[in-house]
């Protein structure tokens, strides 16, 4: 079966999206994207040197856009207007590259987005041509404007990030799944391969995820794990799950022509 996740128009064979902070070094950055079999990987431009540090080494140098494809995010930014900043300098710095992640944080402490900020800077990426995937809520209601204003994706948090929480609220998850068209991508909040398979299973068009394989106490064991879940949780919404029956046995084996058994 053909069941590729498309963004923006390019197609992939990984529901998987990992990012790269958190881990202790290079080696295990690469390691760990390479057992996650991710192909879009996520840099946050504030943290990652990509070239505006000559004088430092690379994420670049191991993980290059000719193998992946790279989301340069905006983590740590508050405000809509540093948010666009820092997307116009990692345009430039991978020479017009336009797919982003695009995130505005509400407080240092919970790290929950900032709807309010999100939008009015999702409204002036979109209008300079960048093709904005974009950390949100869980709210339906915003998860549709945001759409409206031309985002290619949808992230909704499965709860706060870096809390290994796994999906709180899915009925919300529902919502917005029923109300966009776009990809949704749960964003924040994996702890387990069973949370990722949950969100698979759920119907969810992918996962992003950083600190539940970078904080494993052996990441690259983790990705691997993290990459066979997402796969079982695909394959199991589109085989359909068997309906749920309160009090209702039924045995697993059929009964009719057992030698023996009563018939009606």
């Amino acid at each position: 079966m053909d069941d590729r996740l498309i963004i923006a128009g390019k197609s992939y064979s990984s529901r998987l999206l990992v990012g790269t902070g958190k881990y202790k070094n290079f080696t295990e950055t690469k390691s760990s994207v390479e057992a996650s079999g991710a192909e879009i990987i996520t840099i946050a431009i504030r943290r990652s040197n990509i070239g505006q540090n000559p004088n430092e080494p690379s994420l670049l140098e191991i993980l290059p856009p000719s193998k992946y494809t790279l989301l340069p995010n905006t983590a740590g930014c508050y405000s809509a207007e540093d948010a666009v900043r820092t997307l116009r300098l990692a345009r430039e710095l991978l020479d017009g590259h336009s797919l982003v992640k695009l995130e505005v944080l509400g407080d240092p402490q919970s790290l929950y987005p900032n709807v309010v900020e999100t939008i009015s800077a999702a409204r002036t990426l979109v209008s300079e041509g960048f093709q904005v995937m974009v950390y949100t809520s869980d709210d339906p209601i915003v998860a549709k404007q945001l759409e409206d204003i031309g985002c290619v994706a949808i992230m909704p948090l499965a709860s706060l990030i870096g809390s290994g929480m796994g999906i709180l609220n899915p009925w919300n998850l529902h919502l917005i799944m029923e109300r966009v068209q776009v990809p949704v991508i749960v964003d924040a909040g994996v702890g387990t391969a069973s949370d990722a398979a949950i969100a698979m299973e759920l119907g969810c068009a992918g996962v992003l995820m950083n600190t539940a394989i970078a904080g494993a106490q052996q990441p690259v064991l983790m990705a691997a794990a993290m990459k066979k879940a997402v796969e079982a949780g695909r394959e199991a919404f589109l085989a359909g799950r068997m309906p749920k029956k309160l009090y209702s046995a039924n045995p697993s084996s059929p009964m009719a022509g057992i030698i023996g058994s009563v018939r009606s």
